[in-house]
């Protein structure tokens, strides 16, 4: 056996003692990169959630500014309904409104290039173009807001509604700051769009009804199982009330005093009920109906997401068919206001559909009809047919929706207001909020 060294010995209990010194580093360095990560995962965790939180406290701050803004425009909107006076102008040389709803966007542009030369042509005595700077000016609501700018550009090129501004519009829109809060207010034609209410029609005329349904959700490329989805979500709202179009004064009985027993000098007896006759106006009944409805529709009883699929989506538009749907009970669709879609949907109940709504989108533009018995004279060749669609059709508008939206930072606000028409004066049929 060889014998150990002293020297061979000793080297060997140093390179042990500096194995034993470099394995205590490395637990060293493990436990401190393992202390580095549960700090630094704690330490984001901890900054997440106070950014969370921050940004949680700072929505609901948002919020709160939002919500007062929208609810102090809502007020001002109430308070200046009868300032809303909307009048029809003339288009004669503008490309009209009816057909934007299914233009490609190439075809949108092309569309929008003509309206910019129309634009920078010079008007002369001569000329048949409409001076639209004084066509923003009929339907404008500048006076009444105490200020504020115009929704948009004026001098960018956009095609015309009915009314002036873009279609549905009534009024240009407005825009304005209520503390930091931007608020915008839009008043949109609901008799310019298919009423929802319409599809609920039974007895005689629900064929055609279902006809005129169909015909509006094709346009508006709506599948047939989508379609047959929403018809019976529609079934269902008419089971729980029924939707009318002609209402009549009615008189009831209505109770003041239930059937009641006393005893008079140890004699029971029995005192009547007591009753009394009220009249019921037509204009409530049509109040009432709205009111329902209103309700009815904006529940969780029908999918609106399926109406408010996009079938055209850009930077410039948003087409879907829940822009063209009247969700607010309205009755009679406006023949001056409407696009083709919503006329010919309107028109099936008579016949003759496309015909008649291509003579009115030719017509109108020069001059909107007045009346429907002068609609009926134009239209000669088709009188029996307008005259089956009477009660659903008119030439001026009575019902309208004021969407009043406030931003403040990162929070939205908002709500609609539907309100009708009576003579001069308006009258607020419901509101609702998001």
């Amino acid at each position: 056996m060889k014998r150990i060294s002293k020297n061979n010995l000793m080297r060997a209990e140093g390179r042990i003692a500096a194995n034993k010194c470099r394995y205590r580093t490395g637990i060293v360095l493990l436990v401190t990169l393992v202390l580095l990560v549960v700090l630094s995962t704690v330490g984001y965790t901890l900054s997440s959630r106070l950014a969370s939180r921050r940004h949680r406290d700072q929505y609901v701050i948002d919020y709160q500014k939002a919500r007062y803004g929208c609810d102090s425009a809502v007020k001002y909107a109430l308070a200046t309904l009868e300032d809303i006076t909307p009048e029809l102008i003339s288009r004669p040389n503008v490309p009209d409104f009816s057909d934007l709803f299914y233009l490609s966007e190439e075809e949108y542009q092309e569309l929008l290039d003509e309206r910019a030369e129309q634009m920078q042509r010079p008007l002369d005595s001569d000329s048949v173009d409409y001076d639209f700077s004084e066509v923003n000016d009929i339907n404008d609501i500048n006076d009444i807001s105490g200020g504020g700018t115009v929704f948009g550009d004026s001098n960018s090129p956009y095609i015309p509604g009915p009314y002036g501004p873009p279609w549905p519009f009534v009024t240009e829109p407005r825009e304005f700051q209520i503390g930091s809060a931007t608020v915008t207010i839009e008043i949109e034609d609901e008799n310019a769009k298919y009423p929802l209410g319409w599809a609920l029609l039974h007895g005689e005329m629900e064929r055609e009804a279902l006809a005129g349904f169909e015909t509006f959700c094709e346009w508006m490329d709506v599948n047939e199982a989508d379609i047959d989805l929403l018809k019976g979500q529609l079934d269902q709202i008419s089971q729980i009330k029924p939707f009318v179009l002609e209402f009549k004064a009615i008189t009831k009985n209505e109770l003041l005093r239930r059937a009641t027993a006393s005893r008079s000098k140890g004699v029971r007896r029995k005192k009547s009920p007591l009753f009394r006759k009220v009249t019921i106006s037509a204009s409530k009944q049509i109040t009432e109906q709205a009111m329902d409805f209103s309700k009815l529709f904006h529940c969780s009883l029908i999918d609106t997401e399926l109406l408010a699929r996009p079938t055209i989506e850009s930077e410039t538009r948003k087409e879907s068919a829940l822009k063209y749907t009247g969700m607010w009970a309205s009755k009679e669709v406006n023949i001056n206001t409407a696009p083709r879609h919503v006329l010919e949907a309107a028109f099936i109940f008579g016949g003759d559909a496309d015909r008649i709504a291509e003579e009115i989108i030719r017509r109108r533009r020069i001059r909107p009809f007045k009346s429907i018995s002068e609609l009926t004279s134009a239209l000669l060749a088709y009188s029996d047919s307008i005259k089956k669609c009477e009660k659903y059709i008119t030439t001026v508008s009575e019902f309208f929706t004021i969407r009043v939206t406030a931003v403040s930072g990162v929070a939205k606000a908002s709500s609609v207001i539907a309100v009708m028409k009576e003579g001069n004066r308006m009258k607020k049929i419901a509101i609702v909020s998001d």
